[in-house]
């Protein structure tokens, strides 16, 4: 079961847009599948210290996004299909790289710098 105590929340959006993104980047790494149940939305308040009202619409976002399925008096489970999965890794691939795009432009690097240095440098640093 995906342990929510891991998030580490900051203040640039909100908290239940940060579990959702909690939970995308676990299917993203392979860390949950398809059918893991969730813990319930009072759990997850409570291990959070969060309001439950939060912790509803950070559900409420996860099925309409097509993460999450939740029968009627069972517990939510993960349910994703190869499309949705798609999505979410074209969402976290872009952000990393906008984010990195956007530093670079600041510094006042060029394309062709930013393509040289990443060159080298993927094939010098190592990853465990």
């Amino acid at each position: 079961m995906l342990d929510f105590q891991k998030i580490q929340f900051h203040e640039k959006e909100p908290v239940y847009i940060q579990i959702v993104k909690y939970l995308k980047r676990a299917i993203y790494l392979g860390d949950v599948q398809n059918g893991e149940t969730l813990p319930s939305r009072r759990e997850i308040a409570a291990q959070l210290q969060i309001n439950p009202n939060t912790a509803q619409k950070a559900f409420r976002l996860m099925e309409e996004e097509h993460l999450i399925q939740t029968p009627k008096n069972a517990a939510s489970i993960i349910q994703y299909d190869q499309n949705t999965l798609q999505q979410i890794q074209k969402e976290m691939t872009d952000d990393m790289i906008r984010g990195f795009v956007l530093m670079a432009k600041q510094n006042r690097l060029t394309l062709e710098q930013v393509q040289k240095d990443i060159q080298r440098l993927w094939t010098e640093e190592h990853t465990d």
